[in-house]
């Protein structure tokens, strides 16, 4: 004979399981929330926008595989402020409980960003913004990237340059972060093969003038000039090499912002400049060929790396739900997932590293007739070091 209590707590007991068993069905068909930190308006809005362009093609495209799940998007402006970024960041994950956090393109609003997120039960992923420290010294289980590390663009043109012969060389940039960590990575690489840097121009951010930059170095005479600008400076930067008589006497190098998405506007200035990057428009493989079709006839116009950094972050976290069946309300789970996602990139698979960044194939690149030109592989599956990183 069953006892009266007996009985009541057998009948709680099942309730109980019920409504758990109830809330893990409302979870899983439950939208997943997508908050996206990027520049809408302002000098960075078209990269935002294509950021976002991206993103949201590879999650239509992968929508079979999100077992019933639907996104739903938090789109906040950061107009590039790294001030707006800690507010912004406790919005989207204390009001809007959003499972992913994507942004920013300006590494000043990741650093801010990191000091709200780093650690706390949301994933954030960087689709662009190079910070070190964001997969270095300040890296977190829950943190990734799917662009690159200031480091990586920079780093393997310092052998290039070594292997063209350049022996002395004059380095250039803005006097900012991501300027002066890269100009620091590829005097690593050149230095360590016995390269001599004979002087380190920085110059105050956001100044555009550099014609008596540009004197000194032609009195200089180096074998080389490395830079890191990019946006509207590196199109003045260019024009400005070129109208000094530079072009044709002393090679330049760079980061390969240098010349991503500035090329019309630099015109016969840029011809023959050399730049590294994980990503070239002209990459010849299936995978880049069929996304520059559906981006140009979905958005009427030419995709660039930014839609590329998008499009893998999207690819990434469709992996990751389809790999957890739809259920992603276990951390943990989720951020392995993660960590054993292989992207078929339009740049070509790429894995992370166990900072989460990204390693990637590094490729050299020239322009010619307008275009950058793929030469070579300059460092293939380059993983940042992660200087710092405890994860």
């Amino acid at each position: 004979m069953i006892k009266p209590n007996t009985l009541r707590t057998a009948v709680l007991a099942g309730l109980t399981s019920l409504a758990l068993g109830q809330t893990a069905v409302a979870n899983t068909q439950a939208p997943i929330k997508v908050g996206i930190m990027l520049p809408f308006s302002g000098v960075y809005g078209a990269l935002g926008d294509a950021t976002r362009n991206g993103m949201k093609m590879a999650l239509q495209e992968k929508a079979s595989e999100l077992h019933g799940r639907k996104i739903e998007y938090i789109e906040i402006d950061t107009e590039a402020r790294p001030e707006r970024a800690p507010e912004i960041s406790s919005s989207l994950l204390n009001n809007s409980k959003a499972d992913f956090i994507v942004g920013p393109v300006h590494s000043g609003v990741a650093m801010g960003m990191m000091k709200v997120l780093r650690g706390k039960d949301t994933v954030m992923i960087v689709p662009n913004a190079g910070a070190g420290p964001v997969t270095g010294p300040l890296c977190a289980p829950n943190v990734f990237r799917t662009s690159f590390s200031s480091w990586q663009p920079s780093y393997p043109m310092g052998k290039v340059a070594l292997d063209k012969g350049y022996k002395k060389v004059v380095t250039m940039s803005w006097n900012y972060g991501m300027g002066k960590e890269s100009l620091d990575a590829f005097e690593e690489s050149f230095t360590a093969g016995g390269g001599e840097i004979l002087k380190k121009i920085l110059v105050p951010f956001p100044k555009t003038e550099f014609q008596a930059y540009l004197s000194e170095i032609a009195s200089i005479e180096p074998d080389a000039v490395f830079v890191f600008f990019a946006g509207g400076g590196a199109v003045k930067f260019i024009k400005d090499y070129d109208a000094l008589g530079l072009s044709g006497k002393i090679p330049l190098l760079g980061s390969g912002f240098l010349t991503e998405g500035t090329l019309e506007a630099q015109g016969k200035a840029a011809e023959g400049v050399m730049t590294t990057l994980h990503y070239a428009d002209s990459l010849d493989n299936e995978i880049n060929n069929r996304f520059r079709a559906s981006y140009k006839e979905q958005f009427g116009k030419a995709s660039d790396i930014y839609a590329v950094q998008g499009y893998d972050t999207g690819l990434m976290i469709a992996s990751a739900i389809n790999r957890l069946g739809g259920d992603i309300e276990d951390q943990q789970a989720l951020i392995k997932a993660l960590e054993e996602t292989r992207v078929n990139s339009p740049r070509g698979e790429f894995t992370f590293s166990a900072a989460h960044n990204p390693v990637q194939n590094i490729y050299l690149r020239t322009v010619e007739n307008g275009e950058n030109k793929v030469i070579e592989v300059a460092a293939p599956a380059l993983a940042d070091p992660a200087r710092g990183c405890k994860l």
